[in-house]
């Protein structure tokens, strides 16, 4: 099964996104949005950002 974004309503009634991967685990979550195209524009956003994104280790090895 491949990754997939899961689109929920959380306690205050809000929409909010996870990031669930092949296997089911959660792998990341997004903060609430008021609407659900609001929602959809957040998950859009993070595939966006995601296809380009870079590693920033700020680790000392």
């Amino acid at each position: 099964m491949a990754a997939k974004f899961e689109i929920y309503t959380d306690a205050k009634n809000e929409f909010r996104f996870r990031l669930k991967a092949g296997n089911g685990e959660v792998v990341a979550t997004g903060e609430s949005y008021t609407t659900k195209s609001g929602v959809i524009n957040g998950v859009d956003a993070v595939k966006r950002a995601a296809a380009e994104a870079e590693i920033d280790d700020k680790t000392t090895a």
